[in-house]
């Protein structure tokens, strides 16, 4: 674990392994995050400069945060993306199940690809190839 000359860190706040909280300058100025009250940060988190992560605040397995985050939220990923609010349920940091909001969109967008290559095949006219003397011709049907 590594935090930072210049890092705050507020009551009840649980770091698992490997967790960085870091600085981005050598000038004589803040530049180490300020960690809220009953924050997690899971394990091989980092988050670099100066930063508030609000209290209560879940920061997963990985995750990088660059950008403060308000109190309550859960944020996963490279870098940091909240994946859950203080107005939907707490998110417990499974780490092993919590959302993959890359992968997730990623699904989306094949899925909505697949849907269009459908509609665009029943549009097409079919397409037969057809036995000339030169070889195979497609000839359109219809």
């Amino acid at each position: 674990m590594v935090i930072g000359e210049a890092a705050e860190v507020g009551d009840d706040v649980l770091m698992y392994q490997g967790v960085v909280l870091g600085g981005t300058t050598l000038r004589k100025e803040k530049s180490h995050p300020t960690i809220g009250n009953n924050v997690v940060i899971g394990t091989g988190a980092v988050a670099l400069c100066a930063i508030t992560i609000g209290g209560g605040a879940r920061i997963g397995s990985g995750s990088v945060v660059i950008k403060s985050i308000p109190p309550g939220v859960t944020v996963v990923g490279l870098s940091g993306r909240v994946v859950a609010d203080r107005h939907e349920p707490l998110l417990d940091l499974e780490h092993g199940k919590l959302p993959d909001p890359v992968t997730e969109t990623l699904k989306l967008i094949i899925e909505e690809q697949d849907k269009l290559k459908q509609r665009v095949s029943r549009l097409e006219p079919s397409r037969e190839p057809v036995l000339t003397a030169g070889g195979p011709e497609k000839r359109e049907r219809g």
